[in-house]
Parts: structure tokens; sequence; C-alpha cells
């Protein structure tokens, strides 16, 4: 099991960036691909990006494509959420999770997920 704590949230302005981080802890974090999701208030948790184990590999929702990059520091057993051009759409808690098996795109891939970092928008 690897346990996942999730930083770097906050309040900001439309336009602002964000950089959020996910320090991993427990396995081998480096073989791992990891992925960065979002739940808004009343809404499902939804994909928005997913990095594989070496870095190589990204994907993105449609709606963060161009503004958001994930990244990771193996070395340091963390992986980022770069988020520029914030918009209030974006406003959400994100959480970081390992993924196991399945789509990249489906929350029921990913297992051990950590606690959330808040996120709000305004306009």
């Amino acid at each position: 099991q690897v346990q996942l704590v999730e930083s770097g949230g906050g309040l900001v302005q439309a336009g602002d960036s964000l950089r959020l981080s996910c320090a991993a802890s427990g396995r081998t974090f480096s073989s791992y691909t990891m992925g960065w999701f979002r739940q808004a208030p009343g809404k499902e948790r939804e994909f928005v990006a997913t990095i594989n184990f070496s870095g190589i590999s990204t994907y993105y929702a449609d709606s963060v494509k161009g503004r958001f990059t994930i990244s990771r520091d193996n070395a340091k057993n963390t992986v980022y959420l770069q988020m520029n051009s914030l918009k209030p759409e974006d406003t959400a808690v994100y959480y970081c999770a390992v993924y196991y098996s399945g789509s990249v795109y489906s929350t029921s891939s990913y297992g051990d997920w950590g606690q959330g970092t808040q996120v709000t928008v305004s306009s």
C-alpha cells in the first residue's frame, strides 16, 4: 500500500497559478503510474491528469489541457500538478492516487487515495 499526502491548495483569483504536490511513502513510488482527480461540491470525482512511472507519458482531461501540467520527481517520491490560468470552474478538492489497472481515465482504476487538498478560484 502507498500512503499519499496532497498539499499546495488554496484560495486564488481567476487567472492565477498554483502547484499541487502529492508526496508518497510506502512501496516503490517510481514503479507506479499516478493520477490527479478532482471533486467539486455535488459532483462526481473526475479525472484531471495522469503520468506514467517514468514521466514520459502524460494524459489530460480536455477541460485542463494546455493549462495544467503533471510531472513527477521519483527521487523525491512526489508527483506535481502545475495549474495555470485557473478558472472558477476549477474549484474542487484535488486528489492524487495510484493507478492499478483499467482505464487511466476512470476513478475505479486507482487506489490509495490521498486526503485531498482544496482549491478555490474566485472570479
